[in-house]
């Protein structure tokens, strides 16, 4: 947890680090995607302070999603002032699951529906990045990270994140001291895809996952799952294995 004072230092420090990459860059607009959850609109609600509200694009990109997110998204948007656009996304999910499953001559698992969202999701955001010359920023924090709750080349896909050191409970302090409403503070986290809460899903708790990461121990049971999530996850979180030619050759 996060002491007020280290919150006053913590966040303008934030703030300043994210005008620092933008101005290395040579960017100037960012693009996110807000699901009207915690940890985006936390990092919608940075991007305004450093960047200015009118320089950050928020994106709904609904897949069968409930009417509830998109508001909380506008309430998000509303409350620091960005611009947000919704893309809907039903047919264009429902194309693409019916073309793989013909040519693959079979029917997709259930997880990899679920992960054809996101990754979706994320084609449509670097698209309209690239068209507003804008960079796509992540929102995953420390605890998703570490557990590889995230989909590769999906929601993990981003040119920038300014959460991945933080964790759940410091994202809801960094999300307090901006202003985020308490409305979308009081939502449990879920991936909007599944239908299940984020702890739900994975049977541990993030404040687990947190005393994990601190201490190296936690709830025995707790412990051996959250240990073999991040073993089995570790490729999500390496850069791309390649083989390595002969060099001395040439």
């Amino acid at each position: 947890m996060l002491t007020q004072k280290q919150l006053e230092i913590e966040v303008p420090r934030i703030i300043s680090h994210i005008k620092e990459y933008f101005k290395k860059t040579g960017f100037t607009k960012a693009i996110v995607g807000n699901s009207g959850g915690k940890d985006s609109a936390t990092v919608i609600g940075l991007l305004s302070f450093a960047l200015g509200k009118e320089n950050v694009l928020t994106v709904t990109l609904p897949c069968y999603s409930k009417e509830a997110d998109r508001e909380d998204a506008l309430l998000v948007a509303k409350t620091f002032g960005t611009k947000c656009i919704n893309v809907k996304l039903d047919s264009a999910i429902d194309a693409l699951i019916k073309a793989t499953e013909e040519g693959y001559s079979n029917n997709l698992s259930e997880e990899s529906i679920i992960n054809i969202k996101p990754r979706l999701r994320m084609t449509v955001l670097y698209a309209i990045a690239q068209s507003e010359n804008a960079l796509v920023i992540g929102t995953g924090n420390l605890c998703e990270i570490f557990i590889g709750y995230f989909t590769k080349h999906g929601d993990g896909a981003c040119d920038y994140n300014p959460l991945a050191e933080f964790s759940v409970d410091e994202v809801y302090q960094i999300a307090r001291f901006i202003g985020v409403p308490e409305k979308i503070l009081n939502k449990a986290p879920s991936d909007g895809l599944s239908g299940l809460t984020d702890e739900e899903k994975l049977k541990f708790k993030y404040a687990q996952v947190e005393e994990y990461i601190k201490t190296g121990d936690t709830d025995e049971q707790a412990k051996r799952l959250i240990e073999r999530q991040h073993r089995i996850t570790q490729h999500k979180r390496e850069k791309t294995p390649v083989y390595h030619r002969i060099k001395d050759w040439y």
